[in-house]
């Protein structure tokens, strides 16, 4: 093969999910069996760069300042689902089970891999409750232990604020305390919501617990 089409198999398995194998059908695929595709899927991806930011206020995917989920308001934008990243978002919301609104935190508490507070979307939540938009957050996080260390890490956060279960954040005293709560598990030990299946965090949802 040639360097330049050794170079473009190397980029796309970098990709997630995509290995060797899968990297040079797709090479082969764009250059020699379907040429026509590339220049529209160059474009694409140069559209979809230009276009797609984050929402400001939960960190979705959005083209405005806020993501369909937040400009929605059919949504109960006081109770707030806590993700680590959109595709988790994204299985939620196929599941249907929930009309909330979410937070996507892109990433959770990993001190061995350099991930602290500051590397997370952590503050802007933080303003979400401060400014008393929030009646119970859900903890949507991996059931491992970077998952319990980030939940853990919240809820101290709101105890020490003063917004955890029996104390009322700045901005919320006519509303009441923050009720925070995790997801039933349904999701496997060591799993995450990206791979479950809808009944799975349907229930998972339904059997959501208070977290202490």
């Amino acid at each position: 093969m040639t360097p330049a089409f050794e170079k473009l198999q190397q980029a796309l398995k970098r990709l997630p999910g995509v290995g060797y194998r899968s990297a040079e059908r797709i090479a082969l695929h764009l250059l020699v069996e379907k040429p026509a595709r590339l220049p529209e899927l160059v474009a694409t991806l140069e559209e979809a760069s230009r276009a797609v930011r984050r929402c400001v206020r939960c960190g979705n995917l959005a083209e405005d300042e806020l993501c369909a989920v937040c400009a929605d308001g059919r949504r109960d934008a006081s109770v707030v689902c806590v993700v680590e990243h959109t595709p988790d978002l994204v299985a939620m919301e196929r599941a249907g089970a929930f009309r909330g609104v979410y937070h996507v935190l892109h990433g959770r508490l990993s001190p061995i891999n350099g991930v602290g507070p500051e590397e997370l979307n952590w503050a802007s939540l933080r303003g979400r409750i401060e400014a008393g938009e929030v009646r119970e957050l859900i903890l949507a996080l991996g059931n491992d232990v970077e998952g319990e260390a980030t939940c853990h890490f919240i809820t101290q956060q709101l105890a020490d604020a003063g917004g955890g279960a029996g104390a009322a954040t700045p901005g919320e005293a006519a509303q009441g305390p923050v009720k925070v709560s995790r997801i039933g598990f349904g999701l496997p030990s060591g799993g995450g919501v990206l791979y479950a299946d809808a009944v799975t965090l349907r229930s998972a949802l339904e059997g959501r617990r208070e977290y202490r």
